[in-house]
Parts: C-alpha cells; sequence; structure tokens
C-alpha cells in the first residue's frame, strides 16, 4: 500500500502546468511535501513554486494542486506555501522532464574512437 505521501506525489504528478506539457512535480515547481498522518487524519503542507512571479497561472495554478491534494483519501487539510525562494530554474526539473521538452545539456556526448 502507498504512503500518504506517495499518494500526495502521485496526485502532484496529475497536475499539468497548462505551458508545457510535463507535471508539475517533474517540473520541479514543487519544493517541499510534507504529511503528517501521526493523528488520525492528514494534514498535508506543500511548499511550491511556479516558473515565474507574473506566471499567467499563479491565480489558478495553487488552488488547482490544492484540490488535486484534497482529493486523496485520508488528506483532511491542506496548507500550500507559494515561494519565490529560491526562483525556479530548469535544474529544478527530472531528467525525464528535461528529456521531454529536449533540454539534453546534462546528457554526456558520447565521443567517437578515433
Amino acid at each position: 500500500r502507498m504512503s500518504l505521501k506517495d499518494q500526495v506525489v502521485a496526485a502532484l504528478k496529475k497536475v499539468y502546468d497548462p505551458e508545457m506539457p510535463i507535471n508539475i512535480y517533474d517540473l520541479g515547481l514543487i519544493y517541499d511535501v510534507a504529511v503528517d498522518d501521526a493523528a488520525a487524519v492528514g494534514q498535508v503542507r506543500i511548499r511550491m513554486t511556479l516558473t515565474a512571479p507574473n506566471c499567467p497561472v499563479a491565480g489558478t495554478l495553487p488552488a488547482e494542486v490544492e484540490r488535486a491534494i484534497r482529493a486523496v483519501p485520508g488528506v483532511a487539510g491542506v496548507k500550500l506555501e507559494l515561494t519565490f525562494d529560491p526562483p525556479w530554474s530548469k535544474d529544478r526539473m527530472s531528467e525525464a522532464a528535461k528529456l521531454a521538452l529536449g533540454i539534453e545539456d546534462f546528457i554526456p556526448i558520447a565521443r567517437l574512437p578515433r
């Protein structure tokens, strides 16, 4: 059985940045997921950012994230903190996300034998 935190992460991976075909978790927008399930109810704290402070989805994406987490069975409350410190950069993206977007500067170039 998946832990509550794993279920929350799975829910986050279903939320997509509307400007990119990548989920917000692999995009690196989620800085921290803390789950307090010591009590009978799960309280989830999320620290997240946006790709830019003036991002067009600034008004809607945090609410969408909160809805996705609240839909996870066992989650009783969500506290979402939006931060821009540290600022988001492509370095926060998962390797799968970088590959999907064609950002391949982390793949070493194979040297052909001479």
